[in-house]
């Protein structure tokens, strides 16, 4: 790879951006990443100019990303709107797009290292100029046009344990560890064994924090849980022939009434009802339900406005909120949430007036848009389970990978519920999907239940530990009692604050450096 770097910067600069996505899941060969980041670091120290730096960070992006998403493009066999294989160009066209941040990061790391204002270039400083640029950079990427967080670099420290760190310095921290501990392994094949170790030591205290912390243990007398994943595929979740089994297979795995009570989760958009509309679907969902059992449902919360062409004054739908129901034995709906984060061009299409009219609707059903809730909540859940009120956070599919936001710090829950739906992507994004969530989990301190129709369900704990989980394109359930929360995390006290001050302190030692003696 060295020669390769010397001899073809930009060549070396692609394929090390392409290996360093397989160590993100389901792969999780993370010492690959390492080695690609130390190769992106050379890149980094051998450009000639800006030009040279933004456009080898640029290539290392467009393979990374091009490599990690490509579940994506299995998304598009279920669109007939347009043609499958156009899924592989967005792929790439989504990439070219975000390899961007990486092209920032790498640019901001040279120009800070060469920047004559700051006298004496030292080796060392490059490393952590780029740590904190990556750390900027990602959260912009996070941030800009309503973000997309997917596969943070900091999830590749998942595998052995070091994302422990993320109950203080979050996920974006992360990233900035992981440059520093490649930017580490680079200097120890140097020989230079001092600032080596410096580099490497924040990797290695948190990777021995990860696997000297206890898992939370779950008291005897926790709220008894069950997750369903009623393997339901994309191709026919909407088919009208088969509601009735899905309908069956779903009330099956919910298994029947107890006397214990239970907390009961299905999937995101469980069902095709409009339950605040529909008291027969009601009633049918209570039928399965114990005394004091709770069902948490995804469904569709719909609005309609008069239709100005019909003549007889009907309605015509206006929008809907992509919604978790809380279902009563007594067919009452308890409460709801609406989803706030959605997804483009998948919950709603920008520009509509000009991208539906050439094909690029949306990749669900549908000619209405969703409309945004009002953000993380925490849903008040009745003493019905032999305790105190209970509290509980909800976040709906893609809302998950939003580090900081997730959780309504003023009215913190005992858990959070992650409804989603992956049916869509591959084999890659779900156990991705997984990933990020176990992320927030130790972020913010709490458990997370994760229930989808074709997988990856799970019951993740607060330390971010799988405690049980449903493979990919499985039916079936879990049954656990609830894991406990923990006390806020640094990170859940203070946000994204916490990054943000490592990267002025990953600047401030950068910048001492190239200020020291030679």
């Amino acid at each position: 790879m060295l020669a390769m770097v010397a001899a073809r910067p930009k060549l070396a600069a692609l394929l090390a951006g392409f290996a360093s996505a397989t160590g993100f899941a389901p792969l999780d060969l993370w010492p690959v990443t390492l080695a690609c980041l130390a190769a992106l670091i050379v890149l980094i120290e051998r450009a000639p100019d800006r030009r040279a730096a933004f456009t080898r960070g640029w290539l290392f992006g467009v393979g990374h990303f091009t490599c990690g998403l490509n579940w994506i493009a299995h998304a598009f066999t279920f669109q007939d709107s347009m043609p499958h294989w156009f899924g592989y160009g967005a792929v790439v066209l989504l990439s070219l797009y975000l390899a961007a941040f990486p092209g920032f990061a790498t640019l901001g790391a040279w120009w800070l290292s060469k920047n004559p204002a700051l006298p004496r270039r030292r080796e060392h400083a490059t490393p952590l100029f780029l740590a904190a640029a990556w750390l900027a950079t990602e959260y912009l990427r996070a941030t800009l046009f309503t973000g997309f967080a997917w596969n943070p670099l900091g999830a590749v420290l998942l595998a052995p344990r070091a994302a422990i760190g993320a109950t203080v310095i979050g996920t974006y921290g992360l990233g900035a560890v992981t440059i520093l501990t490649a930017a580490g392994c680079l200097l120890a094949w140097r020989r230079q064994a001092r600032p080596a170790i410096a580099l490497l030591l924040p990797f290695f205290c948190f990777s021995l924090w990860g696997l000297l912390s206890p898992a939370p243990i779950t008291p005897p007398g926790a709220p008894r849980v069950r997750v369903v994943q009623p393997n339901i595929g994309q191709d026919e979740k909407y088919s009208a022939a088969l509601e009735q089994a899905h309908f069956r297979t779903l009330a099956a795995l919910s298994g029947t009434p107890r006397p214990a009570p239970r907390l009961i989760f299905w999937p995101e958009a469980a069902i095709p009802a409009y339950l605040d509309m529909e008291p027969d679907w009601r009633a049918r969902l209570a039928g399965l339900l114990g005394p004091g059992d709770l069902l948490m449902t995804g469904a569709t919360k719909v609005y309609f406005k008069p239709d100005p062409d019909s003549p007889v004054g009907e309605q015509k739908l206006a929008g809907a909120n992509n919604s978790l129901f809380i279902v009563t034995p007594d067919a009452r709906l308890l409460t709801r949430y609406d989803k706030a984060h959605l997804v483009p061009y998948g919950e709603y299409l920008p520009m509509r007036s000009i991208l539906q009219p050439i094909g690029l609707s949306r990749l669900v059903p549908g000619d209405a848009d969703f409309w945004p809730g009002p953000g993380p909540q925490s849903l008040t859940l009745p003493a019905t389970l032999g305790r105190t009120e209970l509290k509980m956070g909800v976040q709906i599919c893609y809302e998950i990978i939003f580090s900081g936001h997730v959780i309504d710090a003023a009215n913190r829950p005992a858990f959070l519920f992650n409804p989603s739906n992956d049916a869509w992507f591959g084999s890659w994004g779900p156990v991705q999907h997984l990933a990020q969530a176990r992320l927030r989990a130790i972020e913010e301190g709490v458990p997370i239940i994760r229930s989808t129709p074709t997988g990856v369900s799970a019951i993740i704990d607060a330390r971010g530990h799988v405690v049980h989980a449903l493979g990919l394109n499985r039916a079936g359930f879990l049954d656990s009692g609830l894991p406990p929360a923990l006390p806020p995390t640094l990170f859940a006290r203070l946000g994204n604050w916490v990054p943000g001050l490592l990267m002025l302190i990953l600047l401030g030692a950068a910048i001492a450096i190239r200020r020291g003696k030679s």
